[in-house]
């Protein structure tokens, strides 16, 4: 037996609405203690002990994914303005080559931008925008080295890679103005790390003589910028859960202060774009799963707007597309993405919904830039077929496939079966489940079955293909999806019924979920596993101390577990903004509720399931005591003698490892955690030697 690490205790009492409670581990916070990384190191050491016996299970899952990826790939070009763009890997390396042709495909290549050589020397690298003024010829690019969502941009000439500006401790998020001379940008709070100003700088000034043109001084609001459809004006998005309000400037005259479009309302969502001297919202004003307006660019207040589409109670407009002669809506019906296409003339009559082949899929809009061209594109994919990158010619109603992700080896999309299935759930409502598994190994209880789970921040789940995921199918284990309330794959309602005082429907329709698998007979509890990443992982944990004998093994990835003690700390990220999201515990009535379900304030004395928690050192997101403290109380708390890890990446962040390879990395550790700690499947298919 291998001993377990055990965080030492010590009393630090907190009180709040006359409630007193003790967290013993509350000291795991402190970054730049040296007992802190001891006990982190203590705790990756031990990973690495107890995962020792199946290193060789790790390395073949890892080389099986591998072989999977067509190293010396590349992404079909697209056009925009006088170049095709794309971007291509080489054989072994890690990070892409970016890309273009000027104006004919059979032109010489420019490299505009080598990621690999970017990315020596870190450990960690993540390019975040990449974008070239008007005229093409100076490139903007920011990158981060940590993982900590602290990025720096770069202006450089894009043919003789003259750095001509350096911008530090930014969010990574630009957009260049008409003229080719000024960059607006954004910067965060560097504690809670909230995107709250934009600055404009022009070309040849330094940072520091950069002018401030706006900042969101509502803890609650985080910024973004964008630009229209039309490239008639830079965009400022101020943002929270349930409110958004937009400021304009002219992309062609950047020197005009922003001036607001509609001012924030509580409770109003919208998204703006413009095209041809109109401007198109779609808006929650009076439609919950919102509709689409347009009003005259000369005119655009509110009273002025007129209904292009109405609001449904059956589907939720997510995206717009516009053209010159049509516009494309991207809805969600019953879960799945459809892309509806409109005439302007006669809005209210759907001219006709794009064809998907499948009965559950994924989809979603590509880069569509030039509204003259009425080609839409986008990419397809199910649980069994690999991404289909496609373009849709829009008048003659034809499809060509682009680019079809090679997954290489013997793979065979016929050899796998998706399916599509409805839990009740203790209220009575339905939960969809999507899930696939290989058809040598049909659900059964004897086989193994993975649940994933997220449910937050009206985040749909996709039911994607994955070629990793492969190496779990090919071995015998059945892959659901539970799309619980949080997400928004059924609606608007559907998120709200799963935050703030609603958030336990989250929990229990998981848990309806995995009930619902069991009593079908696709598994049962000693076969059941369940994973899921940050509020995903809050998910975990709470259906943790719900339910812990329907699951054998939980994995939970950068887990939002400290839910409490988080949410009264407006000092770090994932506070302020998010109090509409969770509640804020400094009412009485959230911290009760918030209180009820918290997975760190829940650990009790019983049998827990074999655990993995994976975190970054580095993460903004989810701080990396979370699951350090979540996992040292779990230690001194449960009953049984099930396996319970922490592995921390010292060199990342929220995301986790970087590069197309290096992550795989991470998966394998996952994959050989379900199947090997457990004797889940036979020795010769725990090897790879299972049917492809």
């Amino acid at each position: 037996m291998i001993e377990a690490p055990l965080a030492a205790m010590m009393e630090h009492v907190m009180l709040m609405h006359g409630d007193k409670r003790n967290d013993p581990f509350y000291w795991l916070r402190e970054r730049d203690n040296p007992a802190v990384i001891e006990y982190i190191n203590q705790e990756n050491e031990y990973f690495d002990q107890i995962m020792q016996p199946l290193s060789k299970v790790r390395q073949n899952l890892y080389q099986e994914m591998k072989a999977r990826i067509k190293e010396d790939d590349s992404s079909p070009p697209f056009k925009e303005r006088n170049y095709y763009y794309y971007k291509r890997y080489e054989a072994t390396l890690e990070y892409p080559f970016y890309c273009r042709k000027y104006q004919d495909l059979k032109n010489p290549e420019q490299v505009y931008l080598d990621a690999n050589v970017l990315a020596k020397g870190h450990e960690y690298f993540n390019i975040g925008n990449i974008d070239f003024s008007e005229n093409e010829q100076k490139l903007a690019y920011s990158y981060d080295t940590q993982g900590g969502r602290v990025y720096t941009i770069i202006i450089e000439d894009a043919i003789t890679k003259k750095v001509h500006e350096t911008l530090a401790n930014t969010t990574g998020d630009f957009v260049w103005a008409n003229n080719d001379q000024t960059l607006f940008y954004t910067t965060q709070d560097p504690d809670t790390l909230r995107p709250d100003k934009v600055w404009r700088h022009t070309l040849g000034s330094r940072q520091q003589e950069d002018t401030l043109i706006y900042e969101e001084t509502d803890d609650t609001f985080s910024l973004d910028l964008g630009k229209t459809q039309s490239r008639d004006y830079i965009l400022i998005s101020a943002h929270q859960t349930v409110s958004s309000e937009y400021k304009l400037i002219p992309a062609d005259r950047p020197e005009e202060q922003p001036k607001t479009f509609l001012e924030r309302q509580r409770g109003h969502e919208y998204s703006l774009d413009h095209l041809n001297h109109q401007f198109y919202v779609l808006s929650n004003d009076q439609a919950p799963n919102f509709r689409l307006m347009v009003t005259p660019e000369s005119t655009p207040e509110p009273k002025y707007w007129k209904e292009l589409v109405k609001t449904s109670s059956e589907s939720l407009l997510e995206d717009l597309v516009l053209y010159d002669n049509l516009f494309v809506l991207q809805q969600r019906t019953k879960g799945l993405t459809q892309f509806v296409v409109l005439d302007y003339q006669q809005p209210h009559q759907v001219s006709y919904t794009i064809d998907m082949p499948d009965e559950s899929y994924a989809a979603w809009l590509d880069v569509n830039v030039d509204p003259k061209q009425p080609t839409l594109r986008y990419q397809y994919n199910s649980m069994a077929q690999p991404n289909l990158t496609v373009s849709y010619d829009l008048i003659e109603r034809t499809k060509t496939i682009l680019k079809v992700q090679p997954v290489l080896g013997e793979f065979d999309a016929d050899k796998y079966q998706v399916e599509r299935h409805w839990a009740p759930a203790k209220d009575g409502q339905l939960i969809p489940i999507s899930l696939v598994y290989h058809k040598d190994f049909p659900p059964a209880p004897t086989q193994p079955l993975l649940l994933y789970g997220y449910g937050a921040y009206g985040i749909s789940l996709e039911a994607r293909f994955s070629s990793e995921r492969l190496s779990l199918l090919n071995r015998g284990v059945t892959f659901a999806i539970a799309h619980v309330r949080g997400g928004e794959e059924l609606g608007r309602p559907w998120y709200e019924e799963g935050r703030l005082l609603k958030k336990e429907n989250s929990f229990n329709d998981f848990i309806a979920c995995a009930e619902y698998l069991i009593n079908k007979k696709y598994t049962r509890p000693e076969k059941l596993m369940a994973m899921g990443g940050s509020a995903g992982g809050l998910l975990m944990g709470a259906v943790m101390n719900k339910r812990p004998e329907l699951f054998s093994a939980v994995i939970a990835a950068v887990p939002f577990v400290d839910v409490v003690t988080t949410m009264l700390d407006k000092d770090i990220p994932l506070t302020t903004g998010e109090f509409d999201e969770w509640g804020n515990p400094e009412d009485k009535t959230y911290y009760q509720y918030i209180l009820g379900y918290s997975p760190y304030d829940n650990v009790q004395k019983k049998a827990y399931p074999h655990l993995l928690v994976t975190t970054g050192l580095h993460d903004s997101q989810v701080q990396y005591w979370e699951p350090a403290k979540w996992v040292a109380k779990l230690r001194r708390y449960k009953t049984n003698d099930t396996i319970t890890l922490l592995k921390t990446n010292t060199k990342a962040g929220h995301a986790g490892a970087s590069g197309r390879f290096e992550y795989l990395k991470e998966i394998a550790d996952e994959y050989a955690f379900l199947l090997g700690i457990q004797d889940l499947v036979p020795a010769d298919q725990l090897q790879g030697k299972s049917s492809s």
